[in-house]
């Protein structure tokens, strides 16, 4: 019986699907079939990200409500973090907390992290955290 495929992913790939981005068949074909996790900040930095696109009025509400809408439509499992991991991989790699969440639950559920965020693929590696790369 094969083993469930689980991959966390962060807000850079939810957002890049939901906005219609370049890389989103790419990420599409890379969690085709796959358990997503996330940690619970997930909804709040794509919460704030549709502010920032109504700020900068590059969206209008109704388009964001679109959007809002179909990141409900994605199943991602929220998951606890280590909020002392976290901070202690804020303190060696000197990263934001958010950023910190994603690798500290990759790095404690030994899964791979799929994300556009280049910095992060950097500290990844640094801590033997299994990227999931995009073709």
């Amino acid at each position: 019986m094969p083993k469930e495929k689980k991959i966390v992913v962060d807000a850079s790939v939810v957002l890049a699907v939901i906005l219609d981005e370049p890389e989103k068949p790419a990420l599409i074909a890379e969690t085709e079939g796959a358990t997503l996790l996330a940690p619970g900040c997930l909804s709040w930095e794509v919460g704030n990200a549709f502010s920032a696109i109504l700020k900068r009025k590059r969206m209008d509400f109704e388009s964001v409500s679109k959007g809002l809408a179909i990141f409900d439509m994605i199943p991602v499992q929220e998951m606890e973090v280590s909020l002392g991991d976290a901070l202690a991989l804020c303190n060696q790699h000197e990263i934001y907390a958010y950023d910190a969440y994603y690798l500290q639950l990759a790095k404690r559920s030994s899964l791979p992290l799929l994300t556009l965020d280049r910095r992060m693929v950097e500290v990844a590696q640094q801590e033997n955290i299994q990227v999931k790369g995009i073709k």
